[in-house]
């Protein structure tokens, strides 16, 4: 038995970000943080609709998915933090005070190659940090085309944006990556080196919150407990707090009586409101001439040898090809506001949709789809993708039980498209993005389709997005904050368990937002606002 002033579940961006500030106070508390998975020293690391089943991957080591997403690093829309701030009535989460926790978090690297326009990038030194752990910058080579299509974009009618994490992530960027010099910045980084009041257990799932009554005092993990003197704070995720909590008896009554889990609080909200960003692929082979990836990617010497180069210098195709990528956000408002699916929507819902910074949609250029599609045929290599996002779904799915053991995942559904106001956006977001997919600065490079629409009916795009969605990994809001009283809150704005002392949720789980980006930047955020919040509470700064 182990006891510590506060004990973290999991060391994900948010746990990772609040367990290395809560160390760092001048209180100097003793922190354990707890990750499930291994502590993986790999520098590989660093590099239901239909009826389908979609992936939902997560990542199960130090740094949790920070260690195996995208590297997309995208901070959203400031109006998305105003909105936060609005729905639980703290300006804590206003973007002022989101922006300042940002630029505390990250070095930003924002040195394009030679000779490129920068039009295409050119950040504001004021937007970004220069001390924190984080390394985030562009990619030092980007692929020779990546140029000729924003300019596409241009054409067709989209403005340029030369930095997506302005607060303002509106027109057609090029991608900021949780990468330095080919190396991947992960939430590891925030709680490496020596602290002699920083505890780091791996191989430790925790499956239940110790309680005494209401009053979280430790955890239990694979059957060895840790107790906390102040508090207990969860950072498993948004599929993995669900489960933690209902297995220690704080969720919807029904689930746990049926799978014979004594009721501690009967907590209906929790494991519901689960969002997610989903996204279908347009894909078309094009010209020999046109892109270096089938030189690249349909040859496994040139493969070999370009990560023998970035293991032994950070540099080569394999910090290029992945690694830059287009990336835009757009608004539908003309397209959408006369619809009688956004005229149903709630007051404060359609005025959130209608603020300047916030898009409806999103498009990314010169992601490796050939990794995602079974067979891809090698002739095919030479090939431009074009991912299209739809953002602010309305559709809520769930997480819940399915098993007595605490250590057997829950059932999650997404539900995406299930709201009427998705579909419209799916369909008209689609075709939207057919000003870029079928322009002829686009088409005359093409050979020849994999993957579109067979036409531009809402039928037909409907169907696209049916047989072809995807989530995006971003899964928000399944034990959602709010004020107290809410009927969908299960924490409040100081991040604590409602009805339960001592016992907080801090990571995308409790995010009320479907915040406008590729949510990583947004988990790290979480965990350091909920570390501000702790330190003041505990006289730590």
């Amino acid at each position: 038995m182990s006891t510590y002033d506060f004990v973290i579940v999991g060391s994900g961006p948010a746990g990772s970000a609040l367990a290395a500030q809560l160390a760092n106070s001048n209180g100097k508390p003793q922190v354990l943080l707890l990750e499930a998975g291994e502590n993986k020293e790999d520098k590989n690391l660093r590099a239901d609709c239909n009826s389908r089943e979609i992936d939902y991957s997560r990542g199960r080591c130090m740094g949790g998915s920070s260690a195996i997403n995208f590297g997309v690093y995208s901070v959203g829309a400031r109006d998305d933090y105003q909105e936060w701030a609005r729905i639980v009535g703290d300006e804590s989460f206003g973007w002022q005070n989101i922006q300042r926790r940002l630029k505390d978090l990250e070095t930003f690297h924002g040195e394009i190659p030679e000779g490129m326009d920068k039009k295409y990038a050119n950040p504001k030194g004021d937007d970004h940090g220069s001390k924190g752990p984080l390394h985030v910058g562009f990619a030092r080579e980007w692929e020779r085309d990546l140029p000729e299509l924003l300019d596409v974009f241009e054409q067709a009618g989209f403005p340029l944006n030369p930095d997506h994490n302005s607060g303002n992530p509106i027109g057609m960027s090029v991608l900021i990556n949780s990468a330095h010099q080919g190396l991947r910045s992960t939430a590891e980084d925030l709680v490496a080196g020596d602290k002699n009041n920083l505890t780091i257990a791996t191989d430790a799932p925790v499956q239940r919150v110790i309680l005494e009554g209401k009053k979280a005092v430790g955890v239990e993990a694979n059957g060895k407990k840790y107790f906390a003197s102040k508090e207990v704070i969860l950072s498993a995720g948004s599929l993995n707090d669900p489960r933690i909590l209902m297995h220690s008896g704080i969720g919807p009554a029904a689930q746990l009586q049926k799978h014979n889990i004594e009721v501690v609080q009967d907590t209906p909200a929790v494991g519901q409101g689960l969002r997610d960003h989903c996204f279908v692929p347009m894909v078309n082979t094009r010209t020999d001439t046109s892109t270096d990836r089938k030189a690249f990617y349909g040859s496994q010497s040139a493969m070999d040898a370009a990560k023998k180069e970035w293991e032994e210098s950070g540099t080569g195709p394999w910090a290029k090809f992945a690694c830059e990528l287009g990336i835009g956000w757009f608004k539908l408002t003309e397209q959408i506001t006369s619809t009688p699916e956004f005229l149903a929507l709630p007051a404060d819902e359609q005025k959130y949709l209608l603020q300047e910074t916030v898009p409806h949609y999103e498009i990314i250029t010169h992601f490796p789809i050939h990794w995602f599609i079974p067979d891809f045929p090698t002739e095919a290599l030479n090939y431009s993708c074009l991912l299209v996002f739809l953002f602010n779904a309305q559709t809520r799915g769930e997480v819940t039980l399915q098993s007595s053991d605490p250590d057997a995942p829950l059932h999650f559904n997404p539900k995406f498209l299930a709201h009427p106001f998705d579909r419209r956006l799916a369909i008209e977001a689609l075709r939207d993005s057919f000003r870029v997919a079928k322009h002829e600065s686009y088409t005359k490079d093409n050979v020849a389709e994999l993957a579109m629409p067979k036409g531009e009916s809402d039928e037909d795009l409907l169907e696209y997005w049916r047989a072809n969605i995807s989530s995006s990994w971003h899964m928000t809001g399944t034990v959602k904050m709010g004020k107290i009283g809410d009927s969908d809150a299960v924490v409040d704005p100081d991040f604590k368990v409602i009805g339960i002392e001592n016992l907080r949720i801090a990571d995308m789980s409790v995010v009320p937002v479907l915040v406008n980006a590729h949510v990583q930047a947004v988990a790290y955020v979480t965990g350091a606002t909920c570390a501000e919040k702790l330190i003041k509470e505990y006289g730590l700064a």
